[in-house]
């Protein structure tokens, strides 16, 4: 028993040397203590990118429809238009008749103004039959943009037309002001410029 005293004794204080440097390195006294681990949000998240899906953007709310915007029609060459379709976007409603001379006289600058401007162009055609309406959109090169058959005037009477060439201005945020009287052609090209 003697002899076994000391080796356990040596085996013991081998136990508490190893035990209290806790298998590591010794700092040197002028060395900063390590800092504890992370336990920022990123460490939380998932090892591999594979596992996880990217959130889906949420799609823009639709934007409301203005009422004068809410009917529906056929143009001139058999298609169904939605004024619906209008709302959000910047858009001008020429308001034509086939057989006038001011509407004649306007339809290059508005054909012009439809293939270089980024707004939406509508015609509304009325006072005359559908044959008559595509014969002046086809004389003066206006196909480049739909074209309603108003033929009972259904439209031009929730816009307050009476009179022809007219135009409404609609705005992206939804504000339409309708204009009754002739514009010039800078007034014309001006006002759908300031639209965009």
């Amino acid at each position: 028993m003697a002899r076994l005293r000391p080796v356990m004794v040596a085996v013991l204080g081998a136990v508490l040397v190893l035990g209290g440097c806790g298998g590591t390195e010794p700092q040197a006294a002028d060395q900063p203590a390590p800092a504890p681990p992370s336990t920022s949000v990123a460490d939380d998240a998932p090892a591999s990118p594979s596992t996880s899906k990217p959130a889906k953007p949420k799609p823009p709310a639709p934007k409301p429809v203005p009422e004068l915007l809410r009917f529906d029609a056929k143009t001139v060459d058999g298609k169904d238009f939605s004024g619906a379709s209008l709302a959000g976007k910047p858009a001008l409603l020429w308001f034509w008749a086939p057989w006038c001379s001011n509407c004649q006289a306007e339809a290059p600058t508005i054909a012009e103004a439809a293939k270089s401007s980024t707004v939406q162009f509508v015609g509304v055609a009325a006072q005359d039959q559908v044959q008559a309406m595509q014969g002046f959109v086809d004389e003066y090169g206006l196909g480049t943009f739909p074209h309603v058959a108003d033929v009972e005037a259904d439209i031009w009477k929730r816009f307050g037309v009476t009179y022809q060439p007219a135009y409404a201005f609609v705005s992206s945020n939804g504000d339409i002001e309708v204009e009754t009287d002739i514009l010039d052609r800078d007034e014309l090209l001006g006002r759908v410029d300031a639209l965009r």
